[in-house]
């Protein structure tokens, strides 16, 4: 089983619609997401919450969580999401970094194009590692 960590600063939008996106699409048997965040916010934004209950996808009562060494240690890859050097960077898993823009406080249009590309990336690597 392998376990990828998608991660950004605050763990409430780019990093929550990832792992929710890989959790759907990759084997369960084969890999699961989690993500988090080095500095946590209160909540998932709204309008993240909005755009992935379009797909069917409820975070409405999901809450950031910070990264912590622990839950690094369970994961053997890290996905970045657009931080720049505020990324976290977690000795031992490989890293990857998704430039992408930030999702809080922009229009539904704008966050639906994001999420749009979080799917096919996350699509792209399930497929690429071979996690179907």
């Amino acid at each position: 089983m392998t376990t990828v960590l998608f991660a950004c600063i605050h763990n409430a939008g780019r990093s929550q619609m990832a792992a929710a996106l890989f959790n759907q699409i990759a084997d369960p048997g084969k890999a699961r997401a989690l993500s988090a965040g080095t500095q946590p916010g209160a909540h998932v934004h709204p309008e993240v919450v909005q755009v992935m209950a379009e797909i069917g996808v409820d975070l409405s009562r999901t809450t950031p969580q910070r990264l912590t060494d622990a839950l690094a240690a369970d994961a053997q890859v890290l996905v970045t999401m657009g931080c720049g050097e505020a990324c976290p960077l977690v000795p031992g898993l490989r890293r990857v970094d998704w430039r992408l823009d930030d999702p809080k406080g922009q229009p539904l249009e704008t966050v639906r194009r994001i999420r749009d590309e979080i799917r096919a990336r996350v699509a792209d690597l399930v497929r690429a590692e071979r996690w179907l």
